[in-house]
């Protein structure tokens, strides 16, 4: 690590348990401050757990989760708010609200971050434009495209102004040229905007180029190796 980097991210013995059954851990981990980390493994490893422990949606029955030198997360402790994190969650498939435009899905969230008004209108078109998704103000989720419902799932999770980005499995539902082109405009995200990046994925091959490395969690739940 460069004298001028941090971890984003370093976890020490963390298990996370469904009642008495273990379903991560222990894992340890380090993400340096800019990196692009692609996490591989079997189904069931543990992998969307890990994420969404991070995330603080899951609370750890063993170990702790460091955040930029600070703690988010130990066992038997009062772990800190997901809305205090500065970490942006993307899942598979977008989980957008049905109901909502897409000028009020990012409304929504900046309201959150006490943002409204003029101002949370503006942030919102600066986000949409940020991930070309300009002229669609009035559709709902359900008219849009893979891509285009994708793009905003992004959006949502930049409304945040993160500075950990967390994907799970993103690209699964779509097709080769829309992944490749919003993987294309993650990387250009990546350093306009500083972020941390890490990255469930069972088909590491398709974001190699943006990452910096590729993690593996083992059928039992824990690191067990790193794929070069």
């Amino acid at each position: 690590m460069s004298p001028h980097q941090q971890h984003a991210i370093a976890i020490r013995g963390l298990t996370v348990q469904a009642g008495a059954t273990r379903i991560l851990g222990p894992v340890d981990l380090d993400v340096q401050e800019g990196e692009h980390v692609l996490l591989v493994g079997p189904s069931g490893s543990g992998k969307s757990t890990l994420l969404r422990a991070i995330a603080g949606l899951e609370d750890p029955a063993a170990g702790e989760i460091m955040l930029f030198d600070r703690s988010a997360s130990r066992a038997g402790s009062r772990s800190t708010p997901p809305q205090e994190r500065g970490v942006g969650l993307l899942f598979q498939g977008g989980a957008l609200w049905p109901h909502m435009t897409v000028l009020q899905t990012l409304l929504f969230v900046l309201k959150r971050r006490g943002l409204t008004g003029a101002p949370a209108k503006q942030r919102a078109e600066e986000l949409l434009e940020l991930v070309d998704l300009t002229g669609i103000n009035g559709q709902k989720a359900p008219t849009l495209s893979g891509g285009e419902a994708q793009r905003l799932s992004l959006a949502r999770a930049l409304a945040s102004e993160p500075r950990i980005l967390l994907l799970d499995e993103p690209l699964g539902p779509l097709d080769a040229p829309r992944r490749a082109a919003l993987l294309d405009r993650l990387a250009e995200l990546e350093g306009q905007l500083g972020l941390t990046t890490l990255h469930v994925t069972h088909d590491p091959g398709e974001a190699e180029r943006v990452a910096t490395r590729t993690v593996e969690i083992g059928d039992d739940g824990t690191l067990s190796a790193v794929a070069t």
